[in-house]
């Protein structure tokens, strides 16, 4: 069985916190749709070779989505097909990983957009490594092999790589 693939992707870059506008309402600059967008081709070369139409959740925070939007259309992944997760906002990495153990055994990948430090986290306690994921940056986790999302837990994955603007 083909091991599991989960992409924590962390929003690009936002609007500085004002007192007008809520933090859930902050919206991309464009030096974050800049780099989400080279960051989302980047990632499409890594799995180009997989062939696989991964499941998409994201965040209902305005960066979130934004930034999920912008790696849909830059993966082919008809946006209408990404599933908005209120919870994700200010997620605790339980909480992320509980949502994550919710995902249905069928699917082989999963791209999940998200916020620190709940995204980052996430992957030190999946793989027992530190990861500061910045702005739009692509952590890619290897389940252990035969693990299901639902069996994710503490040092059952692997950290692959990070995709960053370098």
């Amino acid at each position: 069985m083909r091991r599991k693939t989960l992409y924590l992707i962390r929003h690009a870059k936002a609007e500085d916190h004002g007192l007008n506008k809520k933090d859930i309402e902050r919206a991309l600059i464009k030096k974050g749709i800049d780099r989400a967008t080279l960051l989302a081709s980047r990632l499409k070369e890594h799995m180009a070779s997989t062939g696989e139409q991964p499941l998409v959740i994201s965040s209902t925070a305005r960066r979130a989505a934004e930034t999920a939007r912008i790696f849909s259309d830059i993966l082919d992944i008809p946006q209408e097909e990404i599933i908005w997760e209120p919870t994700i906002y200010e997620a605790h990495y339980l909480q992320l990983m509980k949502r994550i153990n919710d995902i249905p055994s069928r699917y082989t990948s999963v791209l999940l957009f998200g916020h620190n430090p709940g995204l980052s986290d996430l992957v030190a306690y999946v793989t027992n490594q530190q990861a500061q994921l910045k702005t739009s940056h692509v952590a890619c986790l290897l389940l252990e092999e035969d693990l299901d999302f639902s069996m994710l837990s503490a040092n059952t994955a692997d950290l692959q790589y990070i995709i960053t603007e370098s």
